[in-house]
């Protein structure tokens, strides 16, 4: 019996990229390949990539770079590139990059079996296609390990908004929702294989539209309804389509985690409406409101860019002056970069000098507002989700109904169990905590 062929796989990027890549890594365990953390080890390296943060191309031109020298020395080495990347730049990074045998975009994973065997052959492969079939009903399923407690689960992909900085409509094409007999049943897979916790992730994840009409609070009651899941959330949301009946599934669904993350890029309408987003700062406020009503304790997080062409100060202002009425849990922050192919990369850039100052502003701003919601946890005693061991010896780490990892000593608790622990010290980016009987 030969030897099985060894897979690495490195993930850029979002959570969707995780998940993607654990589909890839079953798909071809089905052609014989089986998973390395070595790269040396591997007979076919895959980098799925990501187009959202700046740089990405350059990053993977990097990668490939160090990666010359391997291929040099093992020619029988395959090497692929996939993800937002991929679909981006399709056959120039062959023509720049001659060690890359195959080049795949998002939407066609599921021929990765195929093309790898051609690749193996000596064909250089691009598969930038978007095709007619569902990629999720045409991966192949092979053996997978364990879960761990908290596994991703992709139900929506593509973007129909359009935002003038945002190269996703163009890298993952139109919103497409996947069958909710088909979630239902991947979820009721990963339980089996031992998680507790499911995120379900889209680019515009709350835009669900199933079967008949089947909205995501009602795919989420759904399955809620399945023995032996605990928890659930989803990621990421658009403020247009935060419609009422899914706030209130924040109320109603003890199952649905108390965190939502609402991405508003920016407090003012005028750069609001430049960044095409079809919401304005006081629709997004009324919709806090709304959550807040719903579920007092929710925790908060969002997305800004700073220096979007054509902001002035008094837009920045208004980005703090929104930062402080909703008190943000944690929050991601980015100076503005363009991205090729969109509408705002054209327009006249602000100094980076300028940019760099508001960002640190504002940072300043969410990482205090982090700060005080951390600090509040202390002294409250709390369902943790183990997840993994810590860093410490006989340190177990886990999460928070309120994403935040809690710490505590536990050497032998199990990971997937739900236990209570009480906050005794809020740490820098972590929560200490002692774990009840």
């Amino acid at each position: 019996m030969p030897a099985p062929k060894k897979l690495f796989v490195k993930t850029y990027g979002c959570q969707m990229n995780v998940y993607d890549s654990e589909r890839m890594t079953e798909a071809l365990g089905v052609s014989g390949y089986q998973e390395t953390k070595v790269v040396e080890d591997a007979d076919l390296i895959l980098l799925n990539t990501c187009h959202i943060r700046e740089k990405a191309g350059e990053k993977m031109y990097h990668e490939l770079g160090r990666l010359r020298a391997l291929k040099k020395s093992r020619p029988t080495l395959k090497i692929g590139v996939a993800g937002c990347v991929a679909q981006a730049e399709g056959a120039e990074i062959i023509r720049r990059m001659p060690i890359v045998d195959m080049v795949v975009g998002p939407q066609s994973y599921h021929h990765l079996p195929e093309l790898a065997r051609r690749a193996e052959l000596g064909a250089k492969i691009v598969d930038t296609e978007f095709p007619l079939e569902d990629k999720f009903d045409h991966l192949p399923r092979g053996p997978k390990s364990k879960s761990a407690p908290s596994a991703f689960l992709t139900i929506q992909e593509g973007c129909d908004k359009f935002c003038s900085f945002c190269v996703v409509p163009y890298t993952r094409g139109s919103e497409v929702s996947r069958p909710p007999v088909n979630i239902v049943r991947e979820a009721r897979q990963l339980i089996e294989r031992g998680a507790v916790e499911i995120t379900l992730l889209g680019q515009n994840v709350n835009a669900y539209h199933g079967a008949g009409g089947l909205t995501l609070s009602q795919l989420i009651r759904q399955l809620a309804q399945i023995d032996g899941l605990e928890r659930i959330r989803y990621t990421t949301s658009h403020p247009k389509d935060m419609d009422d009946d899914l706030i209130a599934a924040h109320a109603e669904i003890a199952k649905l985690m108390p965190s939502l993350h609402l991405p508003v890029q920016s407090g003012s309408d005028r750069v609001l409406k430049a960044m095409n987003r079809q919401h304005g700062a006081e629709s997004y406020l009324r919709t806090i409101e709304k959550l807040r009503a719903a579920r007092p304790d929710i925790a908060l997080s969002s997305d800004f860019i700073v220096g979007f062409p054509g902001e002035e100060e008094a837009d920045f202002q208004a980005t703090l002056d929104l930062c402080r009425e909703v008190g943000y849990a944690m929050a991601y922050s980015f100076v503005y970069s363009a991205r090729p192919g969109t509408p705002a990369a054209g327009k006249v850039e602000i100094p980076a000098e300028i940019c760099s100052d508001r960002l640190h502003r504002l940072q300043s701003l969410l990482s205090a507002q982090q700060l005080q919601f951390q600090q509040a946890m202390v002294g409250r005693v709390l369902p943790i989700l183990i997840e993994k061991p810590g860093r410490e010896s006989g340190q177990m780490v886990g999460k928070t109904p309120w994403l935040h990892t809690a710490h505590f000593n536990a050497s032998e608790t199990t990971k997937g169990s739900i236990r209570t622990a009480k906050i005794i010290r809020s740490d820098k980016n972590t929560l200490a905590a002692e774990l009840l009987q």
